[in-house]
Parts: C-alpha cells; sequence; structure tokens
C-alpha cells in the first residue's frame, strides 16, 4: 500500500508538471510585497533612494511586438490614483530590466525604450510617497504585451494618453504588487 501511495504520489507530481500552463509572468529579485527606502521617491517629503525594481518576465504571448511597464498607485488621494513609472516601446527581444533603468541619466533602460512622464511630472520612475499617515497604500507594477512595435508616443506623453494606448494595443499582462506607508 506505501508503494502505491508512493506511485500515485510521483505520477500526480509529473502529470501537474507536464500540464501545468505557462503562463505570462513578471518577477523581481529586488523587490518583496513591501516597498522601502530604496524605492521610495526622494522629494515631495519623502526622503528615498528613487530606485527603480529590477524586473523579468517571461512566457510572453508568441505575437508579443513589444512591452511596456507601468507603476499606478491606486490608492493616492486623487481621484484618479498616481502613476509612478511609465516604460514603453521596450523590443520584443528583452525580458529584463536592470535596478536603476527608471533612472533617465544612468542610460541603463533598454535601446529604445521610452520612459514617459509621471504624476511627478518628471519622465522616469517616481517612487512611492504616500502622505504620511495616510496608511498603506499599494504599488501595482505591471508588464504589459503589447500587439504593436511602438506606440507612436513620447517622452512629454501624460499617463493617460499612454494609458488609452496600452489599452487599445495589449494582448497580455502580469502584475506584482508592493506595498508602503509613511508614519
Amino acid at each position: 500500500m506505501k508503494n502505491l501511495n508512493f506511485i500515485i504520489g510521483v505520477f500526480l507530481l509529473i502529470s501537474s508538471s507536464l500540464f501545468a500552463q505557462k503562463t505570462f509572468t513578471l518577477s523581481s529579485n529586488s523587490i518583496g510585497g513591501q516597498a522601502t527606502i530604496k524605492e521610495e521617491f526622494n522629494g515631495f517629503g519623502c526622503t528615498g533612494k528613487n530606485e527603480s525594481p529590477q524586473l523579468s518576465w517571461k512566457n510572453a504571448p508568441k505575437e508579443t511586438k513589444s512591452f511596456a511597464i507601468t507603476m499606478y498607485d491606486p490608492d493616492a488621494p486623487t481621484g484618479s490614483g498616481w502613476w509612478h513609472w511609465i516604460v514603453f516601446d521596450i523590443p520584443k527581444n528583452v525580458d529584463e530590466i536592470v535596478a536603476g533603468a527608471g533612472n533617465i541619466s544612468l542610460s541603463t533602460a533598454p535601446n529604445g525604450a521610452i520612459q514617459s512622464i509621471t504624476d511627478y511630472g518628471t519622465n522616469g520612475y517616481g517612487g512611492p510617497c504616500p502622505p504620511k499617515g495616510h496608511g498603506l497604500h499599494q504599488y501595482i507594477i505591471t508588464i504589459h504585451a503589447l500587439k504593436t512595435e511602438n506606440l507612436g508616443l513620447n517622452k512629454n506623453t501624460n499617463p493617460a494618453v499612454v494609458g488609452y494606448y496600452l489599452w487599445n494595443n495589449t494582448l497580455a499582462k502580469a502584475s506584482l504588487v508592493m506595498y508602503y506607508k509613511k508614519e
């Protein structure tokens, strides 16, 4: 009976591995469930290092022609949330960006990628900076697999317009969520 249970267990393990779907997935080796001072914005009363996270993705749809990354805080007390990072026209052969790529002056974002303006009014990454005492805010980082090589937009395009173009061109997307609050 022990051997039968062992054989059934091995069979289930192998069959679940064989039939598991490979879904579009976003991961990071530099962030977890909570943002830290490393990711926090430097400005607006925040004193963080404003470093964008390392991100990697896999299993994009075969039809993918480019990628875009967004980071959004739906908990911002604005009535419309807060866009912290928008990167688009990332070439289809790219599957990772390095930590700090959101700093425009470092030029470490993928060639051809455009980092447009955020709700801070600047280009590139603008980290978490929730109002003091406002509680936990969620920061949704999303990779979009797009059906077009480029969106036809530039670095001065505002987040709402980029969002509209993403909505019309996204084949698939995957997200990570991190939380942050200021005491």
